[in-house]
């Protein structure tokens, strides 16, 4: 990883700037999720209430699908005028659709205007967020010392999954305080409505960022591309697939085992598993407790031994753990979810320093964010849609286990290829 001199100054001035849009993006897309039902009730009204959830975790789709051109529009603004350019400018636009989601009417009030409406939205949300997070990582890996990419690099996920974990909340908190009745009246648009707060402050707090230091560098000795995006495609395209297969395992693998989950407890499996929320919630402070410390940990050790040990711990684990949780006991669905948050959090804990490193800062941001987000719009984004579906044409409750453990086995050689040593 080239780049100019590390300066500690960076690091003390913004990193919470530079990780708040991630909170908001994964906030939304959770809150979305773990409100699926009702919103399929709302939205896309049917009497087979999973093929209401299946158009519904479809919509939740389409934000990703999008996903992979905000990259390459919000890459070109990262690799060509900074990164704080380009993350000023990801936030804001994520957190208008996010609250307007919240005003939306329904179908019942305005037919079939409101699903249109939702989806024109998820997708000026996924465009905003295919910059988001990769600007994030590119930013924290390069303000960080050699020694700290690891751990430093971790926040930039830390931050996203907290924001999932907010989601977790707001879906427990409006579920126990609102009455149903009431909740699916207009309840469900509080959550959304929050998102604005995020938005704000994070416009706000990036507006005073400096530039990273390795961008300045590469700025200042002419590397700057202006097509940074097909100079990734012409010099790294390997390393791009990389990304996309090392993501693909990854994300689904949270989406799945945390976002789905609790629609999977509470509306597919019979009886429901009472407090899914609430369990879910727990394993994931679990699991982003895990994440900073794996980050940390291959400091030490290197990036590959904590990967391809977590990827292979799912793969291995993931069935025999969906036949437990089937069991519809909530004590073993909480272990369940926790062994699950321990594999899932040593991913993602580890994988913003090992993205960065694959690639120069001239065209990180763009590489990065090609491979990325092809995996979550094409694998991660539509886990919870694939896993619904599944269940319903195969009838077997463990189908998504099978597909999670067909995935890792595929994306495995991307694990393996990684160099073994540790950051230099």
């Amino acid at each position: 990883m080239s780049g100019g001199t590390y300066e500690s100054s960076h690091i003390k001035q913004n990193p919470i700037a530079s990780i708040i849009g991630n909170v908001l993006e994964w906030y939304d897309f959770a809150v979305f999720g773990y409100l699926a039902p009702i919103i399929s009730h709302q939205f896309f009204p049917s009497e087979d209430k999973m093929a209401g959830l299946i158009k519904t975790f479809g919509v939740f789709a389409i934000g990703y699908v999008i996903r992979p051109l905000g990259g390459i529009i919000f890459g070109q603004i990262g690799d060509r005028y900074g990164r704080k350019k380009a993350l000023i400018a990801s936030v804001a636009m994520m957190a208008i659709p996010t609250t307007l989601v919240g005003c939306l009417p329904t179908y019942a009030q305005a037919g079939i205007l409101a699903p249109i409406l939702m989806l024109i939205l998820r997708v000026l949300q996924g465009f905003s967020v295919g910059g988001e997070l990769i600007g994030s990582i590119s930013y924290l890996v390069e303000v960080a010392p050699p020694s700290r990419r690891g751990y430093l690099g971790s926040w930039s996920l830390f931050s996203a999954v907290t924001g999932i974990l907010l989601g977790s909340i707001a879906g427990v908190l409006v579920h126990s305080i609102i009455p149903i009745d009431t909740l699916q009246v207009w309840g469900w648009r509080l959550p959304f409505l929050a998102g604005l707060v995020i938005g704000a402050t994070g416009v706000w707090m990036r507006r005073s960022m400096t530039e990273s230091p390795e961008f300045l560098n590469a700025a200042k000795t002419g590397q700057i591309q202006k097509a940074p995006v097909i100079e990734a495609l012409r010099t790294a395209p390997g390393k791009i697939l990389q990304v996309l297969l090392m993501n693909m395992v990854m994300g689904t693998g949270l989406y799945m085992l945390f976002l789905w989950m609790p629609t999977y407890l509470q509306n597919i499996l019979h009886p429901p598993v009472p407090h899914a929320l609430l369990i879910n919630s727990i394993a994931m402070l679990l699991l982003i407790c895990v994440m900073p410390f794996a980050g940390w940990l291959s400091d030490k050790t290197g990036r590959r031994p904590i990967l391809l040990t977590a990827a292979l711990g799912m793969g291995i684990t993931v069935y025999p753990l969906f036949l437990l949780i089937d069991r519809g006991d909530p004590l073993m669905v909480f272990i369940a979810q926790c062994v699950f948050a321990i594999w899932v959090g040593a991913l993602y804990g580890v994988m913003p320093a090992t993205m960065g490193e694959l690639f120069p800062a001239n065209i990180r941001y763009s590489a990065m964010g090609l491979g990325y987000n092809t995996a979550f719009a094409f694998f991660c984004g539509t886990a919870p849609m694939v896993s619904t579906y599944l269940i319903k044409k195969t009838g077997i409750i463990t189908a998504p286990a099978v597909y999670l453990i067909i995935l890792v086995l595929v994306g495995l050689p991307a694990y393996v290829l990684l160099r073994g040593e540790k950051s230099q």
